[in-house]
């Protein structure tokens, strides 16, 4: 009888061993869709974002979200999906599409606006914690550059301020504060969220 349970408890053992490891598999290869699926999104949303520099806009041109900052921003569709611009992280080689609302599965495939505008300077931006989407945003320091274009072309510059980390709870911590630019993921097992607190530099490039 000894013998018989201890056979059980490495066979449980063994289990438990493949399950983790089946788990982690997983995890990698969730994280290297999702890398995939955003690039690609990426390309698309490329293609269809005017580059303003290169227009020969008139000088005195002042773009329609300055004279109307409570617009809604304009929105690409993308494989049924829509997205409202860019994000770009340059210390962390990062570029990224970023969709107009969230959900779950959105997350699965893209960073998300959570709430907010860039043109009311209160933006705040989710995704995973995928390596290839905001998995080492916990690296940041105070200085690092961020960098915002909507989808008309607009470019808005930010500066890290600092980093928090937050209980999934602390919704109104998210939202609260004068920042004009947030971004936030899970930690690994989900208890805790980094938050990066942005600000702007200066009025959006034309």
């Amino acid at each position: 009888m000894k013998r018989k349970g201890g056979l059980l408890l490495i066979l449980g053992g063994l289990l438990l061993l493949a399950a983790a490891g089946g788990l982690g598999a997983y995890n990698v290869w969730d994280a290297d869709r999702a890398g995939v699926v955003s690039e690609a999104a990426l390309e698309t949303l490329d293609q269809r974002i005017p580059v303003l520099e290169e227009l020969d806009l008139p000088e005195e041109l002042i773009p329609d979200h300055i004279l109307n900052p409570q617009m809604d921003m304009p929105t690409q569709e993308v494989d049924e999906y829509e997205y409202i611009g860019r994000i770009d992280i340059p210390v962390l080689e990062l570029s990224l599409p970023v969709m107009e609302s969230w959900s779950y599965p959105k997350l699965k495939v893209a960073p998300c606006r959570y709430r907010g505008s860039a043109y009311l300077d209160d933006l705040i931006i989710a995704a995973h914690n995928y390596d290839r989407h905001f998995g080492r945003i916990n690296t940041l320091l105070p200085g690092d550059e961020v960098i915002f274009t909507d989808t008309d072309g607009n470019i808005f510059n930010y500066t890290v301020s600092e980093l928090e980390q937050l209980n999934p709870t602390d919704v109104r911590e998210m939202i609260s504060g004068d920042w004009d630019l947030t971004l936030f993921t899970c930690t690994l097992g989900g208890q805790y969220r980094v938050t990066v607190r942005c600000v702007r530099d200066t009025a959006p490039a034309l």
